[in-house]
């Protein structure tokens, strides 16, 4: 057993949720957490979202989960509202100029739609969850050995690229993992995506459980559900996933990934962290062996395969596109690198609800981009007018519109060089996509780009400095 896994041990990760409450009630510092609790508390603290930054002591990153990348104009308000009030540097730190080019009070959309934010205080986030509980938002299980944000595609039930609307798929899996002590201790993380869209811009290909579209004849009806692969992952061991001879399907998905992540439980490697996510497991097993013991966990009898409906990756869904419905638009912006002001985005739930219909909502892409949904035509003109929208543009060049960046050695304990700013300068300047990636987490998925930058190490003269490759 190795030491998280005796850490889980000692206390459910799930029991943090309510010592954060307590914290913030007393006001404690860093160095008071650890001697009330003990050092495991802040692997602990991942199952509430929260990650002690690497380098300014005192201060957490923040994991807003969004299923689906779906956010309606109220969420998407409220997100920036608490970026604007709460991810805010001190003085000693920097301040408002914090950043060369954001300053503070920004927040980054991910690439697993999730939304995150630096310089959280421990006694702001009970306030923060309470406002996040008005409008139907969780910071819980962002992070830690549990099921992660639940991906799918970003213009789910918009356009004729997808066979049926998988959202309300994702939604349901996510409600069932989040807060469920049975599977929140798993040897280590658990990333699914679920789509309908035959493009598969949830890249089921990387992920440790990634549902895709297919269409099978079941007592002589045509049924659409969902094909799967299991035990995809990138950071040191990148393996693409392998197919499952399995059919769900919908209403038999939450079942069926239960099923997975009971496998995965029980029969995970909890002795080495190098090696115990699910991909180990799949690779160790085989595919075929794999799905065995996932149907014999399973409460519901599997078909096997029917007709895939996947076309292969798209891509990203930057520009201004048609939706289903005659005269809607939906907008799909570009933001380097993902990050951007919290009152930007702010105002950016506001264009939505002034622009669009009363459908309208904001998604977040695995791209690190973002859509405005349900605008009528005639609004589009006055939509790309918006301050915001002049500077996140919905036609940016090449380079611009795929550069991805991970978080970098600003605030993350795994980075060795900064990488936020770069990818933003280097955006201006150079035109094939690329991903920017500082540490070996493969956070911006560069095995995945066209061309990729790492930061490596090197120890000229007998001095470590960090370079790229």
């Amino acid at each position: 057993m190795n030491t998280v896994e005796r850490w889980k041990q000692e206390k459910h990760p799930l029991d943090v949720i309510e010592d954060v409450e307590q914290y913030a009630a007393e006001e404690l510092s860093f160095e008071e957490i650890e001697d009330r609790a003990d050092d495991g508390e802040w692997e602990r603290l991942k199952w509430a979202g929260l990650y002690a930054h690497g380098r300014q002591d005192g201060y957490f990153m923040m994991r807003t989960k969004v299923p689906g990348g779906y956010l309606s104009p109220e969420q998407a308000e409220v997100i920036g509202e608490v970026a604007d009030e709460y991810a805010t540097a001190p003085e000693e730190y920097g301040g408002e100029e914090q950043n060369d080019i954001w300053g503070d009070a920004f927040l980054d959309i991910t690439t697993r739609q999730d939304v995150q934010m630096h310089w959280i205080e421990i006694e702001d986030v009970p306030e923060i969850w309470q406002r996040y509980d008005e409008v139907g938002l969780t910071t819980v299980q962002g992070c830690g050995d549990s099921a992660r944000n639940v991906l799918g595609c970003p213009a789910a039930g918009l356009d004729d690229h997808e066979c049926f609307d998988a959202q309300p798929v994702v939604d349901a899996v996510s409600e069932f993992f989040t807060k469920n002590r049975e599977y929140a201790n798993l040897p280590r993380k658990f990333k699914m995506t679920i789509t309908g869209c035959r493009q598969d811009c949830a890249q089921s290909q990387i992920n440790d459980v990634g549902l895709t579209p297919a269409r099978r004849e079941i007592d002589g009806e045509q049924y659409y559900g969902f094909h799967v692969r299991v035990g995809g992952g990138l950071s040191d061991g990148p393996r693409m996933a392998s197919d499952l001879d399995v059919f769900v399907p919908p209403a038999d998905a939450v079942e069926f990934c239960r099923a997975v992540a009971q496998t995965f439980k029980e029969l995970g490697d909890r002795t080495n962290r190098g090696v115990c996510r699910m991909r180990y497991l799949v690779q160790q097993m085989g595919a075929e062996k794999f799905e065995e013991a996932v149907r014999d966990r399973c409460t519901v009898d599997l078909p096997t395969q029917g007709t895939d409906c996947s076309e292969g990756y798209r891509g990203d869904h930057v520009g201004i596109h048609d939706q289903r419905v005659d005269g809607l638009k939906y907008v799909g912006f570009n933001v380097i690198a993902g990050r951007m002001g919290g009152d930007e985005f702010r105002r950016a739930a506001h264009a939505a609800r002034e622009y669009g219909t009363e459908d309208a909502s904001v998604r977040l892409a695995t791209d690190q981009n973002f859509l405005i949904t349900h605008v009528p035509e005639r609004n589009i003109g006055n939509l790309l007018n918006t301050p915001f929208a002049r500077k996140y543009q919905p036609d940016p060049g090449p380079f611009s519109r795929g550069a991805v960046g991970c978080t970098g050695s600003e605030f993350c304990n795994y980075g060795i060089i900064e990488t936020k700013n770069r990818v933003r300068r280097w955006a201006k300047a150079l035109d094939p996509a690329r991903a920017w990636e500082s540490p070996d987490s493969s956070e911006a998925a560069p095995q995945a780009a066209d061309v990729s930058t790492n930061a490596t190490s090197t120890a000229p003269a007998g001095e470590e400095s960090p370079a790229a490759s």
